[in-house]
């Protein structure tokens, strides 16, 4: 048995079924004020962060031969030899361990107290907002290498005016210092990142505020189950910065060299970049430099893709 005719009519329309319209093409009115914004931009991006990596790159690649032990020095291609020789250094390895370390216990911290002073500056319960902002934003304006030597001053047992604390509890020691630099590098940068997750807050609508309380929610109860999930791509970004910026300390292990013997020139691996860099052996430290970018990148990749799994669950 056959199937029924199509109508004729119903025939026709099947048949003269035009095919997806094409994507319009967007004529760019003002091609020349788009280069205006750009191009300054891009300039400046290639001078001051392509080149330099670039040449980062080509340095690690070179080597420094003599001819005999006095002779002239002269640079030459020697591959991976560079490299080589960052993997085999134990002291580099043992500088990125210790700082995973501190990032590992400072950072959650540092985001934790951030995340509690936007908190409060966001809650209707805290009275003089403006005075508090300003008191946590403050430490960030005072220079990194200022607030090493303010606090490595009040570490010091016979410069401290608390001798009667850092007498007793050595904090410049081998076991102590790293967490009393991973103190100063929180008492700097708190105020930071609240700023951010403030901000963060700030954008919410006000309206799911009004919803939540009529549903009953107090102020704790609004803070765990809208302000933190709404606002958690900016405490995202901001572990991010963390991250980067651990991989990064050089300011505040270099100024208490002055004050502890602990802290050597391999402290932290940036210190053994500017170390290696000042012997001189530029083309170790730049291969010093690129491993440590790499790391960098490699850890601030995974927490986001870790972050972002999270949140798709």
């Amino acid at each position: 048995m056959s199937a029924p005719a199509l109508p004729a009519a119903d025939a026709r329309r099947a048949g003269s079924r035009s095919p997806a319209p094409r994507p319009r093409k967007i004529k760019v009115s003002h091609p020349g004020a788009i280069a205006i914004f750009i191009v300054p931009f891009a300039i400046l991006f290639t001078l001051f962060y392509l080149l330099p990596i670039g040449y980062a790159i080509y340095q690690s690649l070179l080597v420094v031969e003599r001819d005999g032990t006095f002779g002239k020095a002269t640079e030459v291609f020697g591959g991976l030899t560079q490299y080589i020789l960052v993997f085999q250094n134990g002291p580099f390895w043992e500088s990125i361990t210790r700082v995973l370390a501190f990032g590992v216990v400072q950072v959650p911290v540092m985001l934790g107290l951030a995340l509690l002073f936007a908190l409060l500056l966001d809650s209707p319960l805290l009275r003089g907002k403006r005075f508090f902002r300003l008191a946590f934003f403050v430490p960030y304006a005072v220079p990194g290498v200022i607030a090493a030597i303010m606090w490595g001053f009040l570490y010091s047992p016979n410069l401290s005016p608390f001798t009667a604390l850092t007498s007793n509890v050595s904090f410049l020691s081998a076991d102590l210092v790293l967490w009393a630099i991973a103190n100063v590098v929180t008492w700097v940068y708190v105020g930071y990142n609240m700023l951010i997750i403030y901000s963060a807050l700030l954008a919410i609508p006000t309206e799911i505020y009004e919803a939540a309380r009529l549903d009953g929610a107090g102020q704790l109860r609004i803070a765990w189950s809208i302000k933190i999930p709404l606002i958690m791509p900016a405490i995202v970004l901001t572990g991010i910065f963390s991250i980067i910026g651990t991989l990064q300390l050089l300011a505040e292990p270099q100024v208490f060299r002055s004050f502890s013997s602990a802290v050597t020139s391999t402290f932290t691996p940036n210190l053994m970049v500017y170390s290696t860099s000042s012997i001189p052996n530029v083309n170790l430290a730049a291969a010093f430099s690129v491993v440590l970018a790499l790391a960098t990148f490699v850890l601030s990749f995974s927490f986001l893709k870790f972050t972002q799994r999270k949140e798709g669950k």
